[in-house]
């Protein structure tokens, strides 16, 4: 291609050359116009080209401009592949602005963007459901306009993020308990990241609950026996009366031998999260041992009733079986008064599951204390369950029991009227 020097002094040479011959024929006047009119064809050309320019650029769309001739082409031509390359690299930039923007959605925790004067430049859903947000509506607030509670804008104003911020009773419930920090970057902006604590929070308690409940249940034995000891140590007792404190002392040791292998079984549940096993178990022979202790232990007391209604039996581990069926009989008698009338039966309902229910006609339970009866040590009244000689972890086994069989544990009591513990087994763990 020519140079543009090339181009301009070829142009001016045509422009002399049509003045001339112009100039031969009808004077200066049109040799002049003719002249001018050579050069302004260039012009004109240029003209047409910038418009065309214009309008794809109005249209966003000068890659896609045909190429012009002449010295318009190259330049179009470069034109248009510098557009090209700016908008692929912007796509790039783009893609991968959407993949980090996706990758902190996805985040289980919440995400938050600060400027530096703390006010939200973007947030992800988890930050909005965590602060009660709303990014279209929030953005660029200043975020302790919007969180208020206290103890936070203090974390905001000391400017010292070494260590995180425990917020209790957030979301909209207020039933969350959020661990947040706040992490400088860039110019003096900040990263908050937000942490559901609310589990770890709430398992804590229980641990805390669990030993507490523990060594109160071990220490009243403990003291008993104690007080026994020194007694029979201190003092000359008669031959029955070392008797009676003997028997005293066996029953609180019997006492604490049951908590612990009921703690036992309970740790051996909760260690072992596989399903049960798909051995057959007789629900006959469960029957009958089931009769025999509940019979034992009533002593005749109560008007005790066991019925069979189906033939199919179980598929699982017979000693957890067993020991979920006698928890719930023995339940049973221990909190019905004596003259109570209490059922036991096995049935297959019209949805194909099997069915042991076990129904008593005791004070009943408040509807208040339903759903907490499977955690460990919980006592309607605790008094009683001590008389009783209950330990109070009899139904958190229960439940791990049928969670490891599938199965699903229904309590349903009216005070005054009794209550009813049905556990329902699915089809597949029923076999001939």
């Amino acid at each position: 291609m020519l140079s543009v020097l090339t181009r301009f002094f070829v142009i001016i040479c045509m422009a002399f050359i049509a003045a001339f011959v112009v100039l031969t024929f009808w004077g200066v006047e049109f040799a002049i116009a003719a002249g001018i009119s050579v050069l302004a064809i260039p012009l004109v050309y240029a003209y047409i080209n910038l418009a065309r320019l214009r309008k794809y650029i109005l249209a966003d769309t000068v890659e896609n401009m045909p190429l012009p001739s002449g010295f318009w082409e190259e330049v179009f031509f470069r034109l248009q592949r510098l557009v090209r390359n700016l908008k692929q690299r912007i796509r790039s930039i783009e893609q991968q602005h959407d993949h980090f923007i996706e990758a902190f959605q996805a985040s289980p925790n919440g995400i938050v963007m600060l400027d530096d004067n703390d006010q939200i430049e973007w947030c992800n859903a988890i930050a909005e459901r965590f602060f009660g947000l709303i990014f279209k509506r929030d953005v660029m607030q200043r975020i302790n306009f919007l969180i208020r509670r206290p103890e936070f804008v203090q974390y905001l104003n000391k400017r010292i993020f070494d260590e995180p911020l425990l917020l209790e009773r957030m979301g909209t419930d207020g039933s969350l308990t959020l661990m947040l920090q706040a992490f400088p970057f860039g110019q003096k902006r900040h990263l908050l990241l937000i942490q559901d604590v609310t589990d770890l929070q709430n398992a804590d308690a229980m641990r805390r609950d669990f030993v507490a409940n523990v060594s109160h249940e071990m220490r009243t034995p403990i003291t008993v026996l104690m007080g026994f000891l020194e007694t029979v140590q201190s003092l000359e007792l008669q031959k029955d009366q070392q008797d009676q404190y003997f028997d005293l002392m066996m029953a609180q040791a019997q006492r604490m031998k049951s908590l612990v292998e009921d703690l036992l079984t309970l740790a051996n549940l909760e260690s072992n999260a596989l399903p049960a096993s798909n051995t057959v178990v007789k629900v006959e022979t469960l029957m009958a041992l089931i009769k025999n202790d509940a019979e034992a232990l009533s002593q005749g007391k109560h008007a005790l009733s066991f019925d069979i209604l189906s033939p199919m039996n179980l598929l699982g581990d017979e000693r957890e079986i067993l020991s979920a069926f006698s928890n719930l009989v023995s339940n049973a008698i221990r909190y019905t008064p004596e003259v109570g009338a209490i059922h036991v039966s096995w049935n297959q309902n019209e949805q194909g599951q099997g069915e042991f229910s076990v129904t008593d006609s005791g004070p009943g339970i408040a509807s208040e204390h339903l759903s907490r009866l499977t955690e460990r040590f919980y006592r309607v009244d605790r008094s009683r369950s001590r008389d009783t000689g209950g330990t109070g972890l009899g139904l958190a086994i229960v439940k791990h029991i049928a969670n490891r069989h599938q199965a699903q544990l229904v309590i349903e009591s009216t005070p005054g009227k009794g209550s009813k513990f049905l556990l329902r087994f699915p089809q597949d763990r029923l076999a001939a």
